[in-house]
Order: C-alpha cells, then sequence, then structure tokens
C-alpha cells in the first residue's frame, strides 16, 4: 500500500470513529437533555406535553401566591410577549422574588399552565453574595 493510500485509510477512520463518538454522545444527551422555551414561545403553539422542558422568563410581579401548606406556590412567568402560570412544590431558591429571573424545570400540561419540579433563579452580572459584600480584600498594590 502506498503512503498516500495508507493516509487516506488513516483519515478516513479517524472520521469514522468522530462519527461513532458523536453519535454516542448524541444518543446518551437524548433522554437527558431539557430544551428550553419562554412563555412567548409556546404561545398559540401545540405544548410539549409528557415532556421535561425548562421554561424561562421573569417573575410577573405581584404573581407569587403562596399556599397554607408553606412548600407551595404559584406564580407567573412572563417574557413580555406572553405569560405562563407555574406551579411549584418544594423549597424555593433564595434569590427567587417577584420581578427576577428564574428557570422553571418541568412538564407543561394540557390547560398550558407548567408544574415544575425544580426551580431556579436567575442573578444578573452584579451579583454578590451578602456574606462577601463589603469584605473585599483591598490592596495597594493595584494603584498606580
Amino acid at each position: 500500500m502506498k503512503p498516500k493510500h495508507q493516509r487516506l485509510a488513516l483519515g478516513l477512520a479517524a472520521l469514522a470513529a468522530i462519527a461513532g463518538a458523536s453519535g454516542l454522545a448524541l444518543s446518551a444527551l437524548k433522554d437527558e437533555a431539557a430544551f428550553f422555551y419562554s412563555p412567548g414561545d409556546v404561545a398559540g403553539k401545540p405544548l410539549p406535553l409528557g415532556k421535561n422542558v425548562r421554561l424561562g422568563g421573569m417573575v410577573e410581579a405581584g404573581s407569587i401566591v403562596r399556599a397554607a401548606d408553606g412548600v407551595s406556590i404559584r406564580f407567573i412567568v412572563t417574557d413580555g410577549k406572553a405569560k405562563t402560570p407555574v406551579s411549584f412544590r418544594g423549597v424555593t431558591p433564595d434569590l427567587f422574588k417577584e420581578g427576577s429571573g428564574a428557570v422553571a424545570e418541568g412538564q407543561f400540561q394540557a390547560d398550558g399552565s407548567f408544574v415544575a419540579d425544580n426551580l431556579l433563579a436567575k442573578h444578573d452580572e452584579r451579583y454578590m453574595p451578602p456574606q462577601m459584600e463589603g469584605k473585599m480584600h483591598k490592596s495597594d498594590s493595584l494603584e498606580q
């Protein structure tokens, strides 16, 4: 076999290995991947019923209603185009509040509402943990 043919065979083998690895990775992610929707993405369209998805947007001001049991909560997520009512049972994150960003993981219901089994709160880029606020190390060596 000529060196030119050997390089071609090695190149083809490498491409086949990469394609096989990509196929295995995509197959493994198929069951674990959750698509991200905003309320405007699903407004007026068929809902992805029976699939675990993520719903993200802003928590509408004045929409948080806590049940008497202390762990059930209902609120509305909006993206400015549409609104989706969300219900969640569990402990909410510390940063979860009205007017802030939130991502809910769960499933859409046939009535258009969303039942979350996990709730994540988003914060802006200026966030600093309360324990660190005002305690930043001051260095004189960086001054010019």
